[in-house]
């Protein structure tokens, strides 16, 4: 799910996420929901770090260390240590660093933010590009809607990818760092009420448990013949902790691996399968773009 990184959600994932078996939790409504409160977890454990980031101007965050490092001689034995600059000193080898950079090569601005130790603030102050920081949200570990969960959830931290986007609009994507959420494994039969009355639905759902618990057919067959969900054979994948309603959450913690159970919501009976133990994945992910 995308926070930011294109300023909203797009139309597109919004609609999908509407879709989505009518499981998904999709408005963030405050204290309620589960996935807002690690959101606003996340954010604000990085707000300061980002905040320190931006303002400070200490030439040793900046990467001047790295830059030292390269000068011939550096690093051996008995070598003295760094003196403190001075204000004028720092501004000239700022001045020299902004002018190197402006000489670098694709390749070479990916490789020189992949090494800096401070990659937001060499962002500003020497390559001098325009950027934003995003806030990406993972919800599944498969079948990603956008370029941004792909990367919040396969990319490697501190990696530069790219460029992306079109000719006067490209940019580049550092991942900066991530967190881990809990996803479940869950298959579901989705019984639509707004098609079948109340009454339909739950007899209906009675068949599919019986024909379950006897084995005269396999959860995989009744989802396909069955499900209104869209989801095929049932399989929902790995979903994070917080996205799913609450009261089909609730439902997936207090039930075992393997486990059948029925649960409705308002808009319908959802047959569930607990197909694996919840494991930790990568659930956040903070990105800067970097503008061509």
């Amino acid at each position: 799910m995308i926070v930011d990184f294109m300023g909203q959600e797009p139309p597109r994932l919004k609609k999908e996420r509407k879709s989505f078996q009518f499981m998904i939790h999709g408005e963030r409504n405050g204290r309620h929901d589960p996935l807002y409160l690690q959101l606003l977890t996340f954010q604000m454990k990085h707000l300061q770090v980002l905040l320190t980031c931006l303002l400070s101007g200490s030439m040793m965050i900046l990467g001047l260390s790295v830059t030292r490092a390269q000068q011939p001689g550096n690093g051996q034995v008995g070598q003295p240590p760094a003196q403190k600059l001075t204000p004028e000193q720092e501004a000239k080898i700022v001045a020299q660093m902004q002018a190197e950079a402006k000489k670098f090569t694709l390749p070479q601005m990916k490789t020189a933010l992949e090494q800096s130790p401070n990659p937001v603030l060499y962002t500003k102050q020497i390559l001098q590009k325009r950027f934003k920081i995003d806030t990406i949200v993972v919800t599944r570990t498969r079948g990603f809607s956008s370029l941004a969960d792909s990367l919040a959830y396969n990319g490697k931290e501190k990696k530069v990818y790219g460029p992306y986007g079109e000719k006067g609009g490209r940019f580049l994507v550092q991942i900066l760092t991530k967190a881990p959420n809990q996803f479940y494994r869950i298959s579901q039969i989705f019984i639509d009420t707004s098609v079948f009355r109340y009454r339909v639905a739950d007899s209906l759902g009675n068949v599919i448990i019986r024909k379950l618990k006897d084995s005269s057919a396999s959860f995989e067959q009744m989802a396909k013949t069955y499900s209104m969900g869209g989801e095929g054979g049932g399989d929902l994948g790995w979903i994070a902790r917080g996205v799913i309603v609450p009261t089909i959450e609730h439902e997936v913690m207090a039930h075992k691996k393997g486990e059948v159970f029925r649960v409705w919501s308002s808009n319908g009976l959802h047959i569930i399968r607990k197909t694996e133990n919840p494991k930790q994945d990568t659930g956040f992910a903070l990105m800067m773009r970097i503008f061509l």
